[in-house]
């Protein structure tokens, strides 16, 4: 089986979907590993780094015409369009799909026959973590985000006794603990703020004190909480409401806010309010990590700084993409993993329809968009029988 990393095309990406040190191990499993010229040059690897791990180093026309099963950052925007016409019908695709938001992503990969894999569905069991990019990604990201507010932050995090006097530590307000909220807590509290940290979820409050913050508990009853998946679950605009009210005193005394709260496949969920910005304090700093699927600040603007009333707002988008070399390595041993489940020690490559790693992932299959979920995003009539298992021969 020949293996494929081309170089992201995606507007503002870094990464890279494979580094030398997974192509290294995958050819261990009899895989040949082309990768396009500086494929991952942004990311800190170079060409001579891949051909000494045992690559070979091609045009992107061969990469993409060649590879048998294709591994990228972005299976979507302009990227997704090139793709779509150059991958042939044997070929399977692997990378991020934003398939549901984006359901079309997918529909648009089985218009050509080929496979589609979507990393954001590996679901959330024992067995799956080590492929999990969400988790991955989110790391990254509430790393960041942290810096990126203290970059903006006009005090410093930690408290300090000088001779020019004591300077109190800053307080920094963490909405939304999954992932990247409890390691933006833990990141916080590391460079010497006081933490506090909201989440609706009621397991996460044992999470938010062992990341050393302190939880903020607004008396506030919710339904369903937790999706299947281990995500906060979609409230309902009344309890959104109650939410906002309770958080407005809460807000008024924060140096740092960082939201991080998203649904997936859906619109971010709006906890500050323009009239809850007006409480706050000037200098303030929000960091909104949901600034692209529309923001958990009613003020947020995608890739913007916006000043209100003294309050920075960031929007960033693709944090994870600022630190190119960790989320490369940490998205390219994912990718690893998956390769690992899907392909034996001869090189070949079996999708087993009854693993549910492999049901969840795969979008499209054989012509048609393979997912139920996906389906019914789509509109379209529910599939049967499960797609038998694809077996590329390999080249």
């Amino acid at each position: 089986m020949k293996l494929g990393i081309p170089k992201e095309s995606h507007a503002g990406e870094s990464r890279v979907a494979l580094i030398p040190a997974n192509v290294a191990r995958l050819l261990k499993k009899n895989v040949q590993v082309l990768v396009e010229s500086n494929a991952g040059s942004k990311a800190g690897f170079t060409d001579e780094d891949y051909i000494a791990a045992g690559a070979t180093v091609a045009s992107r026309e061969q990469v993409l015409s060649d590879a048998d099963v294709i591994t990228v950052v972005n299976a979507k925007g302009e990227q997704l369009a090139e793709l779509k016409t150059s991958i042939k019908p044997e070929q399977i695709i692997i990378g991020m799909m934003d398939p549901l938001a984006q359901p079309k992503n997918a529909q648009a990969i089985a218009e050509t026959g080929a496979t589609a894999v979507a990393l954001e569905l590996v679901p959330r069991i024992t067995r799956a973590q080590s492929m999990d990019i969400l988790s991955s990604m989110a790391t990254i990201a509430g790393y960041k985000a942290v810096l990126l507010a203290a970059h903006k932050a006009p005090r410093l995090f930690p408290m300090m006794m000088t001779a020019a006097g004591t300077l109190k530590p800053a307080r920094a307000f963490i909405m939304g603990v999954g992932v990247a909220g409890l390691q933006a807590c833990a990141t916080a509290k590391r460079l010497g703020a006081v933490v506090e940290a909201y989440d609706i979820r009621p397991a996460a409050r044992e999470q938010i004190i062992s990341v050393g913050a302190k939880p903020v508990e607004l008396d506030l009853e919710a339904e369903n909480t937790e999706t299947k998946g281990g995500y906060a679950a979609e409230q309902s605009d009344d309890f959104l409401k109650r939410q906002q009210q309770a958080m407005a005193n809460v807000l008024a005394q924060q140096d740092i806010v960082i939201t991080t709260a998203a649904i997936p496949g859906r619109k971010a969920p709006i906890l500050i309010t323009k009239e809850m910005v007006d409480g706050m304090k000037s200098g303030t700093i929000i960091v909104d990590l949901a600034a692209e699927t529309g923001g958990n600040c009613e003020l947020t603007e995608v890739d913007k700084e916006v000043i209100y009333k003294g309050v920075t707002i960031l929007g960033p988008s693709n944090v994870p993409g600022s630190a190119a070399n960790h989320a490369s390595q940490m998205y390219g041993t994912n990718i690893e993993n998956l390769l690992k489940l899907i392909v034996d020690n001869d090189g070949v490559l079996h999708l087993d329809f009854d693993d549910e790693i492999v049901h969840d992932t795969v979008v499209a299959h054989k012509g048609e968009v393979a997912s139920a979920r996906l389906r019914d995003l789509l509109g379209l009539p529910a599939q049967e029988p499960t797609p038998e298992a694809a077996t590329p021969e390999a080249k």
